[in-house]
């Protein structure tokens, strides 16, 4: 009996990838805000264009995942911005005229 792992190294590079995307969301939006989308979206579109040019599979998909993570990456950074903004997650104070707060809700 033969064991692959294509399956399993693809599935931990998957966990791997996301769990490094949602902190770089975050981290991102606090520093920079939601200015630098397009960069989430350059890389998910390179990612994605490599993608289909790798013949190895486990390359291939890493890059496929790469990319389909930083192109949903663009929608969460906007849903950041509500986060921050309803108080879920602290607010960068030196860009505080950047959210659509209240002063009441400070």
């Amino acid at each position: 009996m033969e064991i692959y792992f294509t399956g399993i190294i693809i599935a931990a590079c998957t966990f791997f990838i996301i769990g490094i995307c949602h902190p770089l969301v975050i981290k991102t939006e606090y520093y920079t805000g939601t200015k630098l989308w397009w960069i989430y979206l350059l890389i998910g579109l390179v990612c994605i264009g490599l993608a289909f040019c790798i013949e190895n599979v486990i390359i291939s998909s890493i890059l496929g995942v790469t990319g389909a993570s930083f192109l949903w990456g663009i929608g969460e950074l906007f849903a950041q911005k509500k986060r921050v903004e309803k108080g879920w997650f602290p607010m960068n104070p030196k860009r505080k005229d950047e959210y659509n707060i209240n002063e009441d809700e400070q």
